[in-house]
């Protein structure tokens, strides 16, 4: 296979495969899972090979696909992976394995469901490659369709209202971004969705307040997505209704599509407005990145302390850990913006882990109640012990991936916002009292007679743990395979918004002198 034809056939092939899949009979349902779950297959191959053949140094995009789409209007499908993106679709295949092989549980419309998993993959992965602004556009809003479906009907008792919600919130987002997107394709004369050339064509053709405006706007979009306060209460609703893989897409790809976008389209596209003065002397960045960010640490390790029910409170460890992604990329120095892209990935895998590990206690005991068990250590100790693993990792603990990211994020943001970093910082007790707090309820003390003849972990459900597992643990020992993928890149664009806000607004606000370490 030729090398530029790779992202187009890794983002399609589970569409083929969504098609096979609605081909077979319904009541082949074996037939269906391990079609579905083949189709899963060759784009992690592929996510693989990219890996191995990426070269950090070419700050270009890479295994680049490209030809008129719609020519009359300038748009085209392009295609492209860099230092940005090549994680997200390493992490974004594995994770779709994984959530198929979780899904064999799954007995209601099996048909439907698959098909619509497979969509839904291939949704995620086009938005991760897209270097088209339009195309982009079409592969996020491809994935709202199969995930409200996905909840709405194989989720839980509240399952219409949750993904409703999701589905409003999310149109939203969408409608802000779309408004941006055209305003951006239509002020420059020679209009073009180019990611790699919009920044350069519209960056003397807007002024600077109305590109704070435009920032601001396309923040709103993505920050639903992450979620940032006080655009996250789609979240736990979302995770608490739907199925354990959803649930696992929801935290370990969905989230990451928000920092991601800011990365690639409000940094990439808009960099002058991102240090610019917005309110009170302080860049949009320190408000809308770093103060929410570290609102976001704060508040979401408080409410997940507050929960009774798992599945919520890991809902909300979520909201907790993506703060740091914010801050980090807030800092805009090396240490910040490595840690931040790296703690997305990390946060992807542990929690993953983290709801695969909740989906085997509720398919066994059907609740999630914390304090309804009670000494599960001796009834499932296999299981407790990849619990433990899970939860120290989310702890972040020393040798164990989330620690490296976090630390990163704490390292670099200091040199920009020391006052900040002391209160994300403090945050590792909350998630500390809380982790261990649910550690001790669940698992430890006298076992609970109800659940004596609970069956320990099954095969399958670690052959979903185990790789996780793995990667958290090495890349806790080292993290320099992922920090030498994504280091050149982000560094880059560190530099390219330090420059841009230099270039428009000679007295910049602190933040905006802050020199990358390498």
């Amino acid at each position: 296979m030729e090398q530029n034809h790779i992202l187009t056939c890794m983002t399609f092939t589970p569409l083929l495969g969504a098609v096979i899949v609605l081909l077979l009979p319904g009541r082949a349902v074996n037939a269906i899972r391990w079609t579905a779950t083949i189709a899963t297959l060759p784009p992690l191959w592929w996510a693989v090979r990219l890996l191995m053949q990426f070269d950090p140094a070419n700050l270009k995009p890479q295994f680049v696909h490209q030809f008129a789409w719609i020519p009359a209007y300038h748009i085209n499908y392009f295609v492209g992976v860099d230092g940005i993106s090549i994680t997200m679709v390493v992490l974004t295949a594995l994770l779709c394995t994984i959530c198929m092989i979780a899904s064999f549980g799954i007995e209601k419309a099996v048909k439907g469901y698959f098909a619509l998993f497979l969509l839904l993959e291939t949704g995620m992965l086009g938005t991760f490659v897209a270097l088209d602004f339009f195309l982009f556009y079409v592969f996020w809003e491809l994935m709202l369709l199969p995930m409200y479906f996905l909840i709405g009907i194989w989720g839980g008792p509240r399952r219409e209202y949750a993904a409703i919600k999701f589905f409003l919130y999310t149109l939203l987002g969408s409608v802000l971004l779309l408004v941006a997107l055209l305003y951006l394709y239509f002020t420059p004369p020679e209009h073009s969705f180019d990611m790699t050339q919009l920044g350069a064509l519209v960056k003397d053709r807007i002024p600077l307040q109305v590109q704070v405006l435009l920032w601001v706007a396309l923040f709103i979009g993505f920050a639903i997505k992450i979620p940032a306060f006080p655009f996250h209460t789609w979240l736990p609703d979302a995770h608490v209704e739907a199925p354990t893989a959803i649930s696992v897409i929801l935290a370990g790809v969905l989230l990451k599509m928000g920092t991601y976008g800011i990365l690639r389209i409000n940094y990439g596209i808009l960099p002058a407005a991102t240090l610019a003065p917005f309110w009170h002397g302080q860049s949009v960045a320190f408000w809308l990145l770093a103060a929410l960010g570290t609102w976001n640490i704060i508040y979401g390790a408080i409410c997940a302390m507050a929960q009774e029910d798992l599945k919520k409170l890991v809902a909300y460890s979520s909201i907790s850990h993506m703060g740091y992604v914010m801050l980090g990329m807030a800092a805009f120095t090396s240490q910040g913006i490595n840690g931040a892209v790296l703690q997305m990935f990390n946060h992807g895998t542990v929690t993953a882990m983290l709801f695969l590990l909740v989906g085997v206690v509720y398919d066994r005991a059907h609740h999630r109640q914390i304090n309804g068990f009670g000494g599960l250590a001796s009834i499932m100790p296999l299981y407790t012990g990849m619990t433990g693993l899970a939860f120290f990792a989310a702890m972040g603990l020393p040798g164990l991936s989330a620690f490296i990211s976090e630390v990163l994020v704490l390292l670099g943001s200091w040199k920009i916002y020391p006052a900040l970093t002391v209160v994300a910082a403090s945050a590792v007790v909350l998630t500390a009292g809380y982790m261990l707090w649910t550690l001790q309820r669940m698992y430890l003390g006298k076992p609970n007679p109800k659940y004596e003849t609970l069956p320990d972990i099954s095969m399958r459900e670690l052959v979903t743990l185990v790789p996780l597992a793995v990667i958290v643990i090495f890349l806790g020992v080292y993290p320099t395979a992922i920090l030498n993928l994504q280091s050149p890149a982000l560094v880059n664009v560190a530099e390219q918004v330090r420059a841009a806000a230099t270039a428009a607004a000679p007295a910049a606000p602190r933040v905006a002198s802050a020199t990358p370490q390498h």
